[in-house]
């Protein structure tokens, strides 16, 4: 059991990294924090490698 609370703690945590990195490239926090619930990892690979959006 604690291994799916530590587990589920990691994936939230990172959702969240996630949708900060996203504001911070100019993208939609909200709609990478959806993103990341979903696919953890390999949406932070997705953030980290997609320029930022210049205005």
């Amino acid at each position: 059991m604690d291994d799916h609370v530590s587990w589920g703690v990691f994936w939230a945590t990172l959702s969240l990294v996630n949708a900060g990195l996203a504001q911070a490239k100019g993208r939609s926090g909200l709609v990478w924090w959806l993103w990341s619930l979903l696919f953890g990892p390999l949406a932070t690979l997705f953030v980290v490698v997609r320029p930022r959006v210049d205005d």
